[in-house]
């Protein structure tokens, strides 16, 4: 009975002997997605899945678990049993969401990071009427008349909003923004010269600048992107040190044991080399990583530190 082994070795605060991991899984596992069926977490989840499934010799099904900026999730998640079989896949809001909202989970206290699955870098995407035809001009543009220029995101605390206070302040600029209800939205006010510009995903920018309703000028990794690999990262094309990266990764309940953990991370890593999924992220402009356990800790602590700074100076407040 290795469940039975797992709950004595607990509550008595011994480790679990390797004897065990080997017999995981012996039933099925659930994946929680905070966020409504589709989208890329979604589809990051379910092939995450599928790969699972086939190296674990084991069921693996996918429960959206939608609400509150996906806080209901991985609440649920942190308070599941920590024995592989209830896991998280979450976006890079998961670390941003409680800095904004204290009270909520916390990132490292209640959570064993897995792997980093994928990475998505933003693109700097203007309007064409824009004097601007790089990052130094802009920048250049944004010094001499403070204030005039606007940038559009998906709301307050999204990604594109934090990316957007990040180069200002990593600039010295007074850049304006503006929020809408969604990318789309946001997007297409830039192309109408709305607002002058904003940071978006590669699939939903990418198209517009192909057929010149946008200019792209760079993307906001600190490396150059595989699914965007004509700009130049913004920390190469003239505000140094700046690295703004979506990301989707797998999480565990805290104390989950060792060997569990590195049992997912070898069977998720196996599952995000399948070329069917690869196929199916570039379509999205989703980057396939892996990364250890600890790497994938190491990315959330310094996301936490870095936009921690930036909502405090800023003063982001969720609406």
């Amino acid at each position: 009975m290795p469940n039975l082994r797992l709950l004595l070795a607990l509550c008595l605060g011994i480790s679990v002997p390797w004897t065990w991991a080997q017999d995981y899984p012996t039933k099925p596992i659930r994946v929680i997605v905070p966020l409504a069926p589709g989208g890329a977490v979604d589809s990051v989840a379910r092939g995450i899945a599928t790969g699972l499934t086939e190296s674990l010799k084991q069921t693996v099904v996918v429960d959206n678990r939608a609400g509150a900026a996906g806080s209901i999730g991985a609440e649920l998640t942190a308070r599941a049993a920590p024995d592989g079989y209830t896991l998280l896949v979450a976006s890079a809001s998961f670390s941003i969401y409680p800095l904004m909202n204290p009270g909520s989970y916390d990132p490292v206290r209640d959570f064993a990071p897995v792997t980093l699955a994928v990475s998505l870098p933003l693109v700097l995407a203007i309007n064409p009427t824009v004097p601007a035809n790089t990052v130094s001009e802009l920048i250049a543009l944004a010094r001499a008349k403070p204030g005039t220029l606007n940038y559009g995101s998906s709301g307050s605390g999204g990604f594109p909003h934090l990316a957007g206070e990040l180069l200002k302040a990593m600039t010295g600029t007074n850049i304006v923004h503006i929020p809408y209800k969604g990318n789309a939205a946001a997007m297409t006010d830039v192309i109408a010269g709305q607002i002058q510009f904003m940071f978006a995903s590669p699939g939903l920018s990418i198209p517009h600048i192909k057929s010149g309703r946008l200019r792209g000028l760079a993307v906001s990794s600190r490396a150059r992107s595989k699914s965007a690999p004509e700009f130049p990262p913004l920390h190469e094309a003239g505000v140094p040190g700046f690295d703004v990266t979506q990301w989707i990764g797998v999480l565990a309940p805290a104390k989950t044991p060792h060997p569990v953990i590195d049992r997912l991370q070898r069977g998720i890593v196996a599952a995000l080399q399948r070329p069917e999924l690869i196929a199916r992220l570039a379509i999205e402009g989703l980057d396939p990583v892996a990364s250890s356990p600890e790497q994938f800790g190491q990315i959330i602590s310094s996301e936490l530190e870095k936009w921690r700074k930036v909502i405090k100076e800023a003063g982001i407040r969720t609406e």
